[in-house]
């Protein structure tokens, strides 16, 4: 009888200590992560799918070499060398910039300030799919007002009451881009929350918000390095808004992670802010590159709407864009597609050099026909 009875508490304690297991399992936090672009390894490949740019960047970046003793010291918690260069820049006070490890960890960091009510926060259903990664990490409750047949944004959807409102104008993935009386609208309507507009395309042709910050202290404007000054490597982002806001998201950070960006990103960052004449001419050849690129699409029979990215978002009239795809990815050529509902008949297409561009014509030309 005693042995009996070992072996039940025997057995008790076995359970108790598995149903302790799946306890600290039920707290664990689950989400849906983002899924980037694929890196290829073989470098022999023409890669079309990270909306990176083609061109290196400034030759003074690449002329600049650190001493590598600064190492081994903390880089600048305020990272004022390139705080100060971005505000230059743009012409603002430096206390209205906020630097990040790429604009994700800007943005991360402004879903963390700023989206904090019990109200949803408002993003299209078809745009950057972080978005609705980071409410769901941060437990955020959202909504995703649908774009129109046209994929453009219906700002009546953004005038009900709301925690926060955030867009990519341009728009990813569909490279639509709204004016500045538009993007206005939105922030007439929305004064009683945090209205941030993603600006990471901007440069490829469309209008900054910029000139709206002086009226709305509630606007807040997110950019990067990784695409229109080819420094997606080093990861470089950062915010523009009202010092309030700028202030909030640095209280933030510094209860986070003082240390986000380091010395080489500070250095090299602030360096190719000194080179407009090299930016100007490589945008103008993504742009140039674009239309030429974009009339040859229509003679195959694609459509896409007008682009103010370095992408284009296209379909084809007949063939099926994940069999594309597939193909292109068997001849070296890396696109990207989303295996999601509204657009998994599009591909989205980075424009690369010319050279680039040709190859993908001349691959397209041999599976359509």
């Amino acid at each position: 009888m005693m042995r009996d009875c070992v072996t039940i508490q025997s057995e008790y304690d076995t359970r108790k200590k598995e149903d302790d297991m799946r306890t600290w399992r039920d707290n664990i936090r689950t989400v849906e992560p983002y899924t980037p672009g694929e890196q290829p390894k073989d470098k022999n490949v023409i890669k079309l799918n990270t909306n990176e740019n083609p061109y290196g960047p400034s030759p003074r970046v690449s002329l600049l070499q650190e001493d590598m003793e600064e190492l081994r010291l903390y880089p600048d918690p305020a990272a004022a060398l390139l705080t100060d260069g971005i505000a230059d820049y743009h012409g603002v006070d430096a206390g209205q910039v906020f630097v990040g490890v790429g604009s994700d960890d800007v943005l991360a960091m402004a879903f963390m300030t700023f989206f904090n009510s019990s109200l949803p926060i408002l993003f299209p259903d078809v745009t950057y799919s972080f978005y609705d990664v980071w409410a769901e990490l941060f437990r955020i409750p959202y909504e995703q007002p649908k774009l129109d047949p046209e994929f453009r944004i219906r700002k009546e959807d953004y005038y009900k009451e709301n925690g926060g409102v955030i867009f990519p104008n341009p728009n990813a993935p569909t490279g639509i881009c709204e004016g500045l009386e538009f993007v206005e609208d939105i922030l007439r309507h929305n004064q009683d929350a945090v209205v941030i507009v993603d600006e990471a395309y901007i440069d490829f042709g469309g209008q900054s918000a910029l000139p709206l910050l002086d009226q709305y202290d509630n606007l807040l404007i997110v950019r990067t390095f990784s695409k229109s000054r080819s420094m997606a490597g080093l990861r470089i982002g950062y915010a523009i808004g009202s010092p309030e806001l700028i202030q909030a998201m640095s209280n933030v950070k510094y209860s986070f992670n003082s240390y986000t960006m380091n010395r080489p990103a500070l250095l090299l960052g602030a360096e190719s802010l000194k080179d407009e004449e090299y930016f100007r001419e490589t945008i103008e050849k993504i742009i140039r590159t674009r239309t030429w690129f974009g009339e040859e699409l229509k003679k195959l029979g694609f459509t896409f709407p007008e682009s103010k990215a370095n992408f284009l978002f296209a379909r084809h009239e007949r063939e099926n864009a994940e069999d594309i795809f597939i193909a292109a990815k068997q001849n070296g050529i890396y696109l990207r597609h989303f295996d999601q509902p509204r657009v998994k008949d599009y591909l989205r297409i980075t424009v690369g050099t010319d050279a680039q561009m040709q190859a993908l014509l001349e691959f397209l030309k041999n599976y359509l026909n």
